[in-house]
C-alpha cells in the first residue's frame, strides 16, 4: 500500500444518507415524546391551580417629576433642619450649614497614634 497525503476511496453516500435519515427520525420520534410528555404533564398537574389569586399589578411611577421634587424637598429639610437620629444614644442631626462651621472652627477628630504605629 503506498502512502499518499489525501484520502483515496470515496465515502459511501448509501451510510451518509443512512445516518441522516436516523438522525431526522430520532429527531421526530424526541419531538413526539416531549410534546406527548408535556401534554400528560398539563392534564395531570396544571401549573397555576384554579383558585389562585392573579398577581397584582406593578405599582407604577405615574409623574417622575413630582416624585422626584417631593423626594429632593425632604431631603433639603433633613439636611437643614435639626432633629433626632437616635435618641436614645443622643445622635442628633444639625444643619449641613452648621455642621461646616463647626468643621472650620475646631478641625476634623485625629486618633492619636500608639507608638506601633508611628514607628511603622
Amino acid at each position: 500500500m503506498e502512502n499518499k497525503p489525501y484520502e483515496t476511496r470515496d465515502a459511501d453516500a448509501r451510510w451518509i444518507a443512512l445516518s441522516g435519515a436516523l438522525l431526522a427520525l430520532v429527531t421526530v420520534a424526541i419531538m413526539v415524546l416531549l410534546v406527548a410528555l408535556f401534554w400528560h404533564l398539563a392534564k395531570a398537574r396544571p401549573l397555576a391551580p384554579e383558585h389562585a389569586q392573579p398577581f397584582p399589578a406593578p405599582r407604577l411611577q405615574v409623574v417622575a417629576q413630582q416624585d422626584l421634587a417631593a423626594f429632593r424637598a425632604r431631603e433639603d429639610a433633613e439636611l437643614h433642619s435639626y432633629g433626632w437620629i437616635d435618641k436614645d444614644a443622643g445622635v442628633v442631626r444639625i444643619p449641613i450649614e452648621r455642621a461646616m462651621e463647626l468643621i472650620a472652627e475646631r478641625g476634623l477628630p485625629v486618633r492619636k497614634q500608639s507608638k506601633e504605629e508611628g514607628t511603622k
